[in-house]
């Protein structure tokens, strides 16, 4: 069998790099200048033009202002992706962070120009506002003009705006970059050898229970040093919250980032708390592989474990054309455009120092094409992680027509298409299994997955919600607070189904989301339930169901998430929605009994 280090090995990974060339149009730091130069006198232009005089725009007048928007947007957008995904590729050098800090300084400095736009619309009575979108020649940004005004309540005058854009470069920004760089530095020593976080949380997947625990104990070791700085970037950027939603009149920490996503705090609340009425869920799970592994309880390096002898590698040509020949046969359409991206270098696959941990899709700009970055370790999880981004990838190459305004969907939905695309590869996966055994080592790891991205994000949730109200409350929280609100939160989640080990207080300060998304956490929940009721209505009508989906993925962020949600015959408004996809994760786990020959 291939190891690990000899997939990272593999010429065919190592080739797998981007090209970012179309951004620039190969022009590379002076296509960066070019096209911020260019966006900066677009830029004044339209302020000139239009400063003062939103109000007074016909229905086709807002159709040429808003195409100059989107063409300003556009060059903008270039310029911040190609900084941007240059540096996730090498965080620790000097030339891509500076570039990139440059790029962000000018693109909020055109923003500041910019921002009038945004409130004159907003001042806009109801009714003209109708009248001027009835237009269909606007079609183009209806929706995202719609979805402006639900800001209104909390805006502030132009000069506020306009100081609080320059100065968010010197503050959330700088601290998220900073906090991005300390923790792709990170590096674990583990048996004498210096190993990446992701390469040292890989580990955690391995059979050899010694191995397991020495990865966690390792990367334990190796968070602590610098625990004092990050637990600092958090009480700051926590602060900075507290003080943006008070100047803004939102009610609660949340409220922001659900306005974002086209949801209220009601409807959030609502799956977050039914989630936490089925923590027996993740908890009946953890007993049965505790069982499964022999165990009287697991620790906490233990429940990503393997559960069978059955340990599954695959080169990276294999997963490629693993995961292309599954979407493929669902979709020829879906099966292309996800090839573009090997044979296009939109991906870059291989592990390499200071890149950044993880995975991503960005979707870049429409004029252009998403990019997929992957830490490609050889695993199984590596497969089913490249099915996931790459779902990304294939809801943005179908949006792109959309344009800027309406490419990106809410977060609520933005995990649509990658959940659907992984749950696909790994139906293939069970359906092409020769034994019981290599069922139960899939489903576990199908198990496995669904609790991270529903069960343990509602867990960071509450750590976030008691992070940020404590930091309301009680002021500037200590390390030692935030590893205890950490632990209170993952003691709900696991019950005594899991034993934590001395350190794992300090396992909340890697994570990104915190530091550069707050909030966000709930929507890898949402969108999991959302796309395993997609994949049941699949599941029952088969070939039928195609069409609507690619619809679905084809209209991007044209419209709600209800109506989006309703073009696949799911309906959103339903109170017991939640409760149906939590009967899914249900029936998962009762088909992993039953071939543990539990029932």
């Amino acid at each position: 069998m291939s190891t690990t280090s000899e997939h990272l090995a593999d010429p065919e990974l190592q080739e797998a790099a981007w090209d970012l060339a179309p951004l620039v149009d190969g022009d590379e730091a002076d296509g960066v200048a070019r096209l911020l130069d260019a966006a900066g006198r677009h830029a004044d232009a339209f302020a000139a033009r239009y400063a003062g005089h939103i109000a007074e725009l016909s229905s086709d007048g807002l159709r040429e202002a808003m195409q100059q928007l989107a063409a300003i947007d556009e060059e903008i957008g270039k310029a911040a992706a190609y900084a941007s995904l240059r540096f996730a590729t090498d965080t620790a050098d000097p030339e891509r962070g500076a570039l990139l800090q440059r790029v962000q300084e000018r693109a909020a400095e055109l923003e500041t120009k910019l921002v009038f736009c945004e409130l004159e619309w907003a001042a806009l009575d109801d009714e003209h506002v109708e009248a001027l979108l009835s237009d269909v020649g606007l079609e183009f940004c209806g929706h995202y003009l719609r979805r402006l005004r639900r800001y209104r309540p909390h805006l502030l005058s132009e000069p506020e705006e306009k100081l609080l854009a320059e100065k968010s470069i010197s503050s959330r920004a700088a601290w998220s970059r900073l906090f991005g760089e300390l923790t792709a530095a990170l590096r674990v020593r583990v048996d004498g050898e210096e190993l990446s976080l992701e390469i040292a949380l890989s580990r955690l997947r391995d059979r050899d229970r010694d191995v397991r625990r020495a990865a966690a104990e390792a990367t334990t070791a190796a968070l602590e040093p610098g625990l004092r700085t990050r637990a600092f970037i958090y009480n700051t950027l926590l602060y900075e919250k507290s003080v943006d939603d008070r100047l803004r009149h939102y009610p609660h920490w949340l409220s922001a980032r659900n306005l974002a996503n086209e949801t209220s705090d009601a409807s959030v609340t609502a799956l977050v708390e039914a989630v936490r009425a089925r923590y027996d869920i993740p908890q009946r799970w953890y007993r049965l592989k505790a069982s499964l592994l022999g165990l009287e309880r697991l620790r906490d390096y233990d429940r990503v474990a393997p559960v069978t002898e059955e340990d599954q590698q695959f080169a990276f040509g294999d997963a490629r054309e693993l995961v292309l020949e599954t979407w493929a046969e669902f979709s020829p359409e879906l099966g292309g455009i996800a090839r573009r991206f090997f044979s296009e270098h939109w991906v870059d696959a291989p592990v390499r120092a200071h890149k950044r941990p993880g995975a991503f899709c960005s979707y870049a700009v429409p004029s252009v094409h998403p990019y997929v970055l992957l830490n490609y370790t050889g695993r199984r999880r590596d497969v089913l992680e490249m099915a996931h981004e790459l779902g990304h990838g294939v809801h943005a190459a179908l949006a792109q027509p959309r344009g800027v305004f309406h490419q990106s969907t809410p977060l609520t939905l933005a995990e649509t298409a990658s959940v659907f695309g992984e749950t696909l590869v790994l139906d293939r996966l069970l359906t092409t299994a020769s034994t019981d055994e290599a069922r139960l080592s899939l489903l576990a790891e199908q198990i496995d997955g669904t609790v991270a991205t529903v069960f343990r994000q509602i867990a960071m949730n509450r750590f976030e919600h008691l992070a940020h109200s404590h930091r309301r409350s009680d002021g500037e929280l200590s390390a030692q607070r935030l590893g205890e609100l950490w632990l209170q939160t993952q003691a709900e989640l696991l019950g005594d189904s899991v034993e934590l080990s001395d350190g794992h207080e300090l396992w909340w300060s890697y994570i990104s989301h915190f530091i550069s998304a707050p909030g966000y956490v709930y929507a890898y929940a949402y969108g999991q339930l959302l796309a395993l009721s997609a994949y049941r209505r699949y599941a029952e009508q088969g070939d039928a169901f195609v069409p609507s989906y690619l619809k679905l993925l084809a209209a991007g962020g044209s419209r709600s998430p209800a109506e989006l949600s309703a073009i696949i015959g799911i309906d959103l408004s339903d109170p017991g929605f939640w409760d149906a996809g939590l009967r899914l994760v249900d029936e998962q786990l009762a088909r992993a009994e039953a071939l543990a020959g539990l029932t």
